[in-house]
């Protein structure tokens, strides 16, 4: 009897300390089908009256809505010690995250811009601002939060990338961006339009806060150097780090957490 109640109490102990992870079903009307998220929010989010501050997490290319909580599990752990809710959204094989001018199929900025994020807002205990938004995301994920943030800075105050493909244009074989932008060759002014390293020319200082990390290791280290030479010519203050790694879920699984921080620190800073 003993042994069994010792159990209980590690259980309760457990579930106590970690926030509560939601698979969550949208239909959309931009994307013409039904889509999944993962909603990670602080276990005591059901009693908070003044909601909380949420970071979009998006995935890479050939992930889905699930790739995060694979990547970070400790993101339930994290939800609760800083009361912060986290949405993963599915953005598709190869979306890139933004709406295709050929396809009529992809138009993830409109679900994720239009639909998700007051889905979010209707259904959970969010602060529903743009500064106590924030979005982020790996490789694919990278360019797709980059460029919605800069879209759409009155959803989001804060925006980063991990290992993110910013400039698109030196791989015009690659990931399926063609099926959405099409051949590079005959599209150059499209595909220039399309990257993150254009959208941030619409960017005045301090319109966002930015935080760009890249192992040294990884096949997008070029295109992250020049963005973070774009942005110091451009003169917008941002955070941009290299470290040790390559293009891997070991890089991402702790690369998030400092971004967590950097956001979380926004957070305190706008209340």
């Amino acid at each position: 009897m003993k042994k069994l109640f010792i159990a209980i109490f590690i259980f309760i102990g457990t579930v106590a300390i970690a926030g509560t992870v939601d698979t969550v079903e949208i239909k959309s009307f931009h994307l013409k089908k039904t889509t999944k998220a993962v909603v990670i929010q602080p276990s005591v989010g059901a009693s908070n009256t003044e909601g909380y501050p949420v970071i979009y997490l998006l995935h890479g290319y050939g992930g889905n809505y699930a790739q995060w909580s694979k990547i970070s599990p400790q993101l339930a752990k994290t939800a609760d010690d800083l009361k912060i809710i986290f949405v993963c959204p599915d953005g598709g094989k190869g979306s890139w995250y933004f709406d295709s001018p050929i396809d009529s199929s992809i138009r993830y900025e409109s679900y994720i811009t239009k639909e998700l994020v007051p889905y979010i807002d209707a259904n959970y205990p969010t602060k529903a601002m743009s500064t106590s938004r924030a979005i982020t995301g790996l490789s694919m994920g990278g360019h797709g939060a980059m460029f919605l943030a800069i879209r759409h800075t009155d959803l989001f105050g804060a925006a980063g990338s991990t290992s993110g493909g910013v400039d698109f244009r030196p791989f015009p074989d690659n990931w399926d961006i063609k099926n959405a932008l099409g051949a590079y060759e005959t599209n150059k002014e499209r595909w220039n339009d399309y990257t993150v390293m254009h959208q941030v020319e619409s960017l005045t200082n301090n319109q966002l806060a930015i935080i760009v990390d890249c192992g040294i290791d990884d096949f997008f280290m070029p295109v992250n150097r020049a963005l973070h030479q774009k942005l110091l010519q451009l003169k917008i203050n941002h955070d941009y780090i290299e470290r040790p790694g390559m293009h891997s879920y070991t890089y991402w699984s702790g690369n998030i957490d400092y971004q967590i921080m950097f956001f979380n620190k926004f957070f305190q800073l706008k209340k």
